[in-house]
């Protein structure tokens, strides 16, 4: 499916069909994918029969998509009005950024110290997939791998409170932590700094990963807005 939609390009309404297991789930990776590389803007208005033409589908496992992205902060649903796509004001994301940064910068420390050997070796196995994915320049799979890493770390760390409220954060900034790497000079910036951060996680540098994790996602909001991502430290 996802190479059907990638061949027809951002203007392509042709037909995409899905197959009918988990249909919902598919409806969503495909939106999604469109959604975070830009071929649907922020504030724009979801076209439910578009879709519907586009995909194959009938309205239903459409709206059942929506309500996952929803849950992702991908789109907002309006009620009686339908649902646009989210967008948050460079002030937002300035605020959210440091939050994030700190979050992640606390995991990393206390992943370093509580995870188990298994746990360290699947995060650089993780990693290891990156750059292929980077190398075969699959921007969607490597998206979806560096979420898992960034995942692994928080699970790792053993920290609820911690897990609870980094999921709260980071479905303001979903979108935005895509289009971070957008540019091929940011890409492969952003694969060395996660080598950087498997590396010292294997060797359980607390303090090394934890500042490592904070320029790495301090980094990302200087790609997106130049100026406002503060000193890398």
């Amino acid at each position: 499916m996802m190479d059907t939609m990638s061949n027809g390009g951002a203007g392509d309404m042709g037909v995409a069909l899905l197959s009918r297991p988990a249909l919902a789930v598919q409806v969503a990776d495909a939106l999604r994918e469109l959604i975070m590389e830009g071929a649907i803007k922020s504030g724009e208005k979801i076209r439910e029969k578009e879709l519907t033409e586009r995909f194959g589908v009938s309205r239903t496992p459409i709206r059942e998509a929506m309500k996952i992205l929803a849950s992702e902060g991908l789109i907002e649903l309006i009620p009686n009005r339908g649902a646009i796509i989210s967008e948050r004001s460079e002030e937002e994301l300035a605020d959210a950024f440091p939050v994030l940064a700190a979050l992640e910068a606390l995991a990393g420390e206390q992943a370093a110290r509580r995870a188990t050997d298994a746990e360290l070796a699947e995060i650089v196995r993780l990693t290891v997939e990156l750059r292929a994915s980077l190398e075969r320049q699959d921007r969607p799979h490597y998206f979806e791998i560096n979420q898992a890493i960034h995942k692994a770390i928080l699970v790792a760390s053993r920290n609820e409170t911690l897990m609870r409220s980094h999921a709260t954060i980071a479905g303001l900034v979903h979108r935005a932590r895509y289009q971070a790497n957008l540019t091929r000079s940011r890409w492969e910036q952003a694969l060395a700094e996660h080598e950087r951060i498997a590396e010292a996680l294997s060797a359980r540098r607390a303090d090394e990963v934890a500042a490592l994790l904070k320029t790495h996602m301090m980094g990302k909001l200087a790609a997106i807005l130049p100026g406002r991502g503060g000193p890398a430290d």
